[in-house]
């Protein structure tokens, strides 16, 4: 047997050593480098409190309600930019506001990436903008499907 981490064959007993949660089998001279896997430590079994069941049943949502998502705006870099620039900050001065760093002001106004939720929230703030809009999951309608052929008329689907 060789040793995981030098490769010399392994004379006399081979130690298994945890690296970055990994399990290596090394030599006794490398067996120093990770914590042997082989000292268990016996956790501690505690049993987290239950609720009633009266508190455990979920509320089901009343039928006939659609359910609403907010979704991000799809031309949020140009309101984000338009704002600053109508309050006359420039992207130090806003970062600095929003506690954030200038060159992500400057990746959001370029579309390069998208605002977290913390950072969109921030921007709201600050700017008196809004980023986001109110979208129904339930939006459908056959009139704006594409009528012409769909990758499913094409492929079949094997079920394992």
């Amino acid at each position: 047997m060789q040793c995981e981490i030098c490769g010399t064959d392994i004379k006399g007993p081979s130690f298994k050593v945890s690296i970055d949660g990994s399990e290596l089998t090394v030599c006794g001279r490398c067996s120093q480098y990770g914590k042997n896997v082989d000292k268990r430590t016996p956790v501690s079994r505690k049993i987290a409190p239950t609720a009633p069941a009266a508190q455990r049943r979920k509320k089901s949502k009343p039928k006939g309600f659609e359910t609403f998502t907010d979704e991000l705006v799809p031309d949020y870099d140009s309101i984000i930019k338009e704002a600053r620039e109508k309050k006359q900050l420039t992207h130090d001065e806003l970062a600095h506001k929003i506690k954030e760093k200038s060159s992500l002001v400057k990746k959001l106004e370029r579309g390069d990436i998208v605002p977290e939720e913390d950072v969109r929230k921030k921007l709201e703030r600050e700017l008196d903008i809004k980023l986001t809009e109110r979208t129904s999951q339930d939006d459908w309608s056959g009139e704006r499907l594409n009528k012409g052929t769909t990758l499913g008329d094409i492929v079949t689907i094997k079920r394992k």
